[in-house]
């Protein structure tokens, strides 16, 4: 079993970055049947709605279903896109295709500068402040504070904190989905994955003064053809004044260490650590972002942690999107 971990682990890290390609397209499908989910309720289904930017390109977008409606919207917080559908209570079966196109470029924010001009952090307030399992204040000052002594610039900040994640969190394969993000927990035990390790660097780099925000997307297969239905990612971006939003991925380094088995002072360890800092894959493309979600439409349960999985209710009841079988959907790659 533990072998089995390590290579599902492992499919984006088997070469070093400098082997890794520059950009990756292909073709991303979402498959959902809620058909066998209790009859006769009311069903109501939000997928993370994928779109163009600077870094990816999202073309050919097909949905098809027996849905009575269905709709594109962004929740009102974060502007993050999302698709709607809805099936009604005499609806026998309850089935929607989501597939388009992704072409996604390597990132690598270069030279970056310690020279800072002047900002207005209060321009960045969104990025400075608290979340429900992220606080700014407490215990997380206190490290922030003990990690970023004798810094006086972002860039600096940023990257003791940068360095203290690679050295002091550590990836637990045993965590359910990407991690809920629970920072108060996590500096007791800092094991967990991807969103763990990013919500971690996240709290300490806004308690120290410097904006953050994650970003939560899908990893893209290597190969011609995989299943990438459990392949949620989440990654960090910093701003830095002059410069802009900057990608580190200290949950990445962490990854490569375990599924390599590395150590801190590898020179292999030391070329993923410069690599994330300021740089990503192009294996993956953004979904959404935000923490403490309220949908569009707004969902009849709690306000989402994170919005990396298709998210429904049947009847109002909420259903386990950590459970892809048991909720009813399936996450295809084609390569292009």
């Amino acid at each position: 079993m533990k072998r089995l971990l390590l290579s599902m682990l492992a499919f984006s890290l088997c070469v070093t970055p400098a082997a890794w390609a520059k950009s990756r397209s292909g073709q991303v499908t979402v498959e959902v049947d809620l058909s066998k989910q209790e009859a006769g309720k009311e069903t109501r289904l939000w997928i993370p709605y994928a779109v163009s930017d600077v870094n990816q390109n999202v073309t050919d977008v097909k949905v098809s279903g027996d849905f009575a409606s269905s709709a594109v919207y962004t929740d009102q917080a974060n502007g993050t896109p999302m698709l709607y559908a809805q099936w009604d209570k005499s609806a026998k079966s309850r089935k929607l295709v989501y597939s388009f196109n992704v072409q996604r470029e390597e990132v690598r924010v270069k030279d970056l500068s310690a020279k800072e001009p002047a900002w207005n952090s209060a321009d960045y307030a969104e990025y400075l402040k608290p979340t429900s399992l992220g606080p700014v204040d407490g215990e997380v000052k206190k490290l922030a504070d003990s990690i970023v002594k004798g810094k006086t610039t972002v860039l600096d900040k940023a990257k003791a904190i940068y360095d203290w994640a690679c050295e002091n969190m550590y990836r637990d394969p045993a965590t359910v989905g990407c991690g809920k993000g629970d920072v108060c927990e996590l500096l007791k035990k800092p094991g967990g994955k991807c969103t763990d390790i990013s919500s971690v660097y996240i709290a300490l780099a806004r308690a120290a003064g410097v904006p953050a925000r994650e970003v939560f997307g899908l990893r893209l297969g290597k190969k011609a053809e995989e299943d990438i239905t459990t392949w949620q990612h989440c990654w960090v971006e910093f701003f830095l004044p002059g410069t802009g939003w900057v990608p580190v991925d200290p949950a990445d380094v962490r990854k490569a260490m375990l599924v390599e088995k590395l150590e801190l002072k590898d020179a292999k360890t030391r070329e993923y650590r410069d690599y994330f800092w300021g740089g990503i894959d192009p294996y993956r493309f953004k979904i959404a972002s935000g923490r403490d979600l309220v949908l569009n439409p707004p969902q009849a349960g709690a306000p989402l942690n994170t919005f990396g999985y298709p998210y429904a209710e049947v009847g109002g009841k909420v259903l386990d999107f950590y459970d892809p079988k048991g909720f009813g959907y399936r996450i295809g790659f084609k390569e292009k």
